[in-house]
């Protein structure tokens, strides 16, 4: 399942974020890709000891957490330090998988990812992210303060920049509901509660629904 919310960052936020990237230093992307992965990646990301790597972490991270919907579509449990990546011209990131495990011991179980960008898609050409799945190949290119987040074990890539810059916020997280069927069903009908809430009020048929909703959640959430 492939979510994509518009609006993640305001204008404001937007702002403050694109210019403190400007102000920080970059390492090779590589770094921090897997061994499988660092032939294929191409692409410059802030480094972890630049001044305001902690305020653009926070300011991503505290604006992914206040969205109602990628709260619901997410449901994490645990999240990895958010990296801001940046590609040039003749940058990309070639088809790859994510890791199934991040971190140091004890490692995070790694079940989405999520892409928050941040330039306008008119600025830059290229750099779509591609995301394969059984239909077909799909391309993301969404505008500035919207993310899309997808599942991390999906085969996909970043197609090379031509013109422009493309900067980028990512990030994995282990949810709290493992399986990507399971934690469908749950955000739609968490959704489905919310529209019967607002047309009819808290009446028996929402309240049956709101029983076997927290049933699903006692059922598939895990500790």
């Amino acid at each position: 399942m492939f979510i994509c919310i518009p609006d993640i960052l305001n204008a404001g936020q937007l702002e403050t974020l694109t210019g403190m990237m400007d102000r920080q230093s970059f390492i090779d992307g590589r770094e921090t890709a897997g061994w499988a992965a660092a032939g294929v990646k191409q692409n410059k990301q802030v480094s972890s000891a630049s001044k305001d790597y902690a305020a653009m972490q926070a300011l991503a991270g505290e604006a992914l957490a206040a969205n109602r919907i990628f709260a619901m579509a997410a449901m994490p449990k645990t999240m990895r330090p958010i990296l801001f990546s940046r590609y040039g011209i003749g940058m990309g990131y070639g088809s790859h998988v994510d890791n199934a495990l991040m971190g140091e011991a004890p490692q995070t179980r790694i079940d989405l990812a999520f892409t928050l960008f941040l330039s306008d898609p008119d600025s830059y050409a290229g750099g779509e992210l591609e995301i394969d799945e059984p239909a077909g190949t799909r391309a993301f290119k969404l505008p500035a303060g919207a993310v899309i987040l997808y599942p991390a074990n999906s085969l996909h890539q970043v197609t090379t920049v031509t013109a422009g810059r493309r900067d980028v916020a990512v990030g994995w997280l282990q949810s709290l509901v493992r399986e990507h069927d399971k934690r469908r069903i749950i955000f739609e009908l968490e959704n489905l509660r919310a529209t019967m809430f607002a047309e009819s009020g808290k009446t028996a048929a929402f309240d049956t629904l709101t029983r076997n909703v927290s049933d699903l959640w006692r059922m598939w959430v895990e500790p």
